[in-house]
């Protein structure tokens, strides 16, 4: 790839920085520095970090880490991570298998955003840290950090101070030793429904849906499946309800025999299911997911093929299948095509397996028990009740309401709880983020009492009394509490 540039503005200050040669990234990165000030015993960050279109190699991330430094003491803010296509799917997963000590001692970057697709964006960068005196005399730098495949390579992307710390004569304000927050109760779950998936690459005689167990890879891949089904079906908690079997197609063929085939191999391995399985047959379901074209891009992506690019081209920008495929029968004479037919088709015909079950409710002593083991199969009612039989506040009831965002990292309620449980301990970025995927009528009071102690706790006190008064409007008497201890000390 070519170099990328990073431009830094601060105070009138434009910085142009290149990458080294051979750097495996291509665009342009700018990060202005909004604020870099001390605010009561904060010190507030706030940066616009604008990474255009950058574009990463597939195995790479390019990470973006401010760093606040005197010359002699540094602290590394947390960083931007810009992944290519490969490395961000690969985040994903490590995220999604984590077990519960990993989760623990994860560092999450700030933000993961993707190095590929030409996508232009900004982001906003707020981040507070408690104030040190060496911090008065301190400026904010940028670093790069270039990893994968085992190889970091971390370069310094400014070569003057980008913005020094202000410290500026400051209002006293005496704010509440402890906030008042407004944890919601989730509504109960009638039913608790999960899904748990497997997919597998089975190897079949050329042209025939019969399912060898012992042809090829067969053994390994099918041991995936009857893992996952044993772990649900052993588990007396658990009601298995349906099968989804689907299968994909390589895309050589015509679209209606490639239908045929993997309907019938899908077919096939229900029929090996049910000769193993005392499941009624009607749990079980079989479909065709289509040609496999997200399978062969990421192939192709992740090879060194002759015209690699010439052919990524064609499978990104030609909507139609049938037209994508004679585009790449027609580029190099056919060369590329054969390739891929040879070293890639086999790889695409693909099965996925989905179980659909549901879990028993649990009593308060059985959800504590299951929250260590198993806190996928409690509902987010039942996670709340396990935090709130701990002292609020403590430790664990924070803890609590993090597990309950992670099972449920799209409920509102979640969200929400979360950021306050962020906002407990004063983690300002954490609750912000949060606080993004709540909507402000649900519920608006909790919600706009939760940004009043946000804005509390980054020093915006106006804006936090006016968040407060729009939460006890709505009868809130948190905020009624947070506007006697910090609007009544503060205006005496």
């Amino acid at each position: 790839m070519k170099k990328l540039q990073i431009i830094l503005t601060a105070l009138l200050v434009t910085l142009s920085i290149h990458a080294r040669e051979g750097s495996l990234y291509d665009g342009r990165i700018t990060v202005n520095v909004i604020e870099l000030a001390k605010k009561g015993d904060q010190l507030v960050v706030n940066l616009i970090v604008d990474i255009g279109n950058a574009s990463v190699e597939s195995n790479r991330s390019l990470n973006i880490i401010p760093v606040l430094t005197n010359g002699t003491i540094s602290k590394e803010l947390p960083e931007i991570a810009i992944k290519g296509r490969r490395n961000y799917k690969e985040y994903g997963r490590y995220l999604a298998l984590m077990g519960e000590k990993q989760r623990a001692r994860h560092v999450a970057p700030y933000a993961v955003e993707k190095g590929y697709g030409q996508q232009e964006r900004a982001l906003n960068y707020s981040y507070t840290m408690p104030f040190e005196a060496w911090m008065s005399g301190a400026r904010l730098e940028m670093v790069s950090d270039l990893c994968g495949c085992g190889v970091s390579s971390r370069e310094r992307a400014g070569e003057a101070p980008v913005a020094h710390v202000s410290v500026e004569k400051e209002r006293v304000v005496v704010p509440p030793a402890s906030p008042s927050l407004a944890f919601i109760k989730p509504q109960i779950a009638e039913t608790k429904r999960r899904n748990i998936e497997a997919r597998v690459s089975l190897d079949f005689v050329v042209n025939r849906a019969d399912i060898y167990p012992d042809y090829m890879n067969n053994p390994a891949e099918l041991r995936k499946i009857r893992e996952m089904i044993d772990e649900v079906k052993h588990n007396p908690d658990i009601t298995v309800e349906k099968l989804e079997i689907t299968g994909y197609a390589s895309p050589e063929g015509s679209p209606e025999h490639n239908r045929r085939l993997s309907e019938a191999r899908a077919e096939s391995l229900r029929d090996y299911l049910v000769a193993r399985y005392d499941f009624e047959r009607s749990a079980y379901h079989t479909g065709f997911g289509g040609e496999n074209w997200d399978g062969l891009e990421k192939l192709v992506e992740d090879s060194d093929m002759a015209h690699k690019e010439e052919a990524l081209r064609i499978i990104r920008s030609t909507e139609d299948g049938t037209l994508r495929k004679k585009e790449l029968m027609e580029l190099a004479s056919g060369r590329p095509y054969r390739y891929m037919a040879t070293n890639m088709f086999p790889k695409l015909r693909v099965a996925t397996c989905k179980i659909g079950y549901s879990v028993r409710p649990f009593d308060l002593d059985e959800a504590r028990e299951k929250i260590k083991s198993e806190p996928q199969n409690l509902s987010l009612d039942e996670i709340y009740l396990v935090a709130n039989s701990h002292p609020y506040g403590s430790e664990t009831f924070a803890d609590l309401f993090e597990t309950a965002v992670r099972m449920f990292p799209e409920d509102e309620t979640a969200n929400l709880n979360a950021a306050m449980a962020a906002l407990m301990r004063n983690d300002i970025v954490l609750a912000e983020r949060y606080l993004t995927k709540v909507e402000p009528s649900l519920p608006a009071p909790a919600y706009d009492n939760a940004l009043g102690v946000l804005e509390l706790l980054k020093g915006n006190y106006e804006r936090a009394e006016a968040h407060f008064r729009a939460a006890e409007k709505g009868g809130l008497e948190e905020a009624s509490r947070n506007l006697e201890e910090f609007i009544g000390k503060n205006n005496e």
